[in-house]
């Protein structure tokens, strides 16, 4: 039987209790799609299933502004990190909220005929890039919580996604097909139309801080603090000397995707685990089975796998955040002068 997992044998999501039970029940009920393998491959480091489900839910399921608009973030966000499983998920979910036009104009390698859409889409691409001018925002500035919540929490899963999953959103590829695409989205729509109340996955979270300035007063800010707190302990998995590289190589990185031949990361056998945290930051899709085999040893099993996949995703992350922190003070300076000027 064909499975969607990669290089792990995640746990039967049947099987769940406890907390692990709690999340997976939320996203049936909140997302409209159960035991979704995105998330069901993160069950195998549990302590990071429910922060990932809640920044993800906080921002683009229940933060403010529309669903489409939140949707072509995430799209945007997932084509600049060549993530087809994401990509194809994004462009259903595009059918789900009714825009059925706009998602197999994108379906097809279009690009929106409405311009405030245009921008959003090209805003998501942009973020990727450390450094990029994301101003003037493409959405009101009372939306930028859940905007960026959704950015970021896609900068994590596409990371996960596409170090762990094969790259088939359904078997055979069937979302190739605009019946397909369609119907998936049908099947969804009537949870994706409903409104959702902000915060409820907060108490599924241990005891998150308030998180980053630019998500003050939202759900969102304490789901991405959770987040971040579970996925930078997954450096124990490296010593000190890897966990300064992979530090290092995120601060030099210009948001480009490596060349073909990956000359500078580190060594398989000499370095592996710095190596897995390095690609899982820059280029998962490069993952390898020899790898992960190089990897692999005494006391490194599925979960460390996961956990290590983590920390080097949500370096990335980290790295991207502070181009947003930093537009985010620049604004909150402007509005202290009284003179900001930026379109919304």
């Amino acid at each position: 039987m064909s499975t969607p997992f990669r290089y792990t044998r995640p746990p039967s999501p049947r099987s769940a209790t406890g907390r692990t039970a709690e999340v997976l029940e939320q996203i049936a009920v909140d997302f409209g799609i159960e035991r979704p393998p995105t998330f069901v491959v993160l069950s195998s480091a549990p302590e990071l299933l429910a922060p990932a489900w809640a920044l993800m839910r906080e921002s683009l399921i229940a933060g403010d502004g529309s669903r489409t608009g939140k949707e072509l973030a995430a799209l945007g966000v997932s084509l600049a990190n060549k993530c087809p499983f994401c990509a194809d998920a994004h462009t259903v979910l595009l059918h789900a909220t009714g825009d059925h036009a706009l998602a197999e104009r994108l379906a097809r390698g279009g690009t929106p005929e409405n311009e405030v859409h245009a921008r959003v889409l090209d805003w998501g691409r942009r973020t990727r890039v450390p450094g990029a001018a994301l101003m003037p925002y493409p959405f009101p500035r009372e939306e930028a919580a859940a905007y960026l919540g959704t950015a970021l929490s896609f900068h994590f899963i596409n990371r996960v996604v596409s170090a762990l999953l094969t790259e088939q959103l359904l078997p055979g590829n069937a979302q190739r097909f605009r019946a397909v695409r369609r119907l998936v989205g049908r099947s969804v729509a009537r949870t994706v139309r409903r409104t959702a109340v902000p915060g409820a996955a907060l108490p599924l979270l241990d005891t998150p801080g308030p998180g980053p300035d630019w998500a003050a007063g939202t759900a969102v800010g304490p789901a991405y603090d959770a987040l971040r707190t579970a996925a930078l302990a997954g450096g124990e998995q490296l010593d000190a000397d890897d966990r300064t590289l992979v530090r290092e190589t995120l601060w030099a990185w210009d948001g480009s995707h490596p060349p073909v031949v990956l000359r500078g990361f580190p060594n398989r056998r000499e370095r592996p685990a710095a190596r897995l945290a390095v690609l899982a930051a820059l280029a998962p899709y490069r993952i390898t089975e020899d790898d992960v085999a190089a990897w692999r040893g005494p006391g490194r099993d599925d979960a460390g796998l996961v956990r290590l996949v983590a920390y080097g995703a949500f370096a990335a992350v980290e790295r991207i955040e502070t181009t947003m922190r930093v537009t985010a003070a620049r604004i909150r300076h402007a509005d202290i002068r009284g003179h900001t000027t930026h379109r919304w």
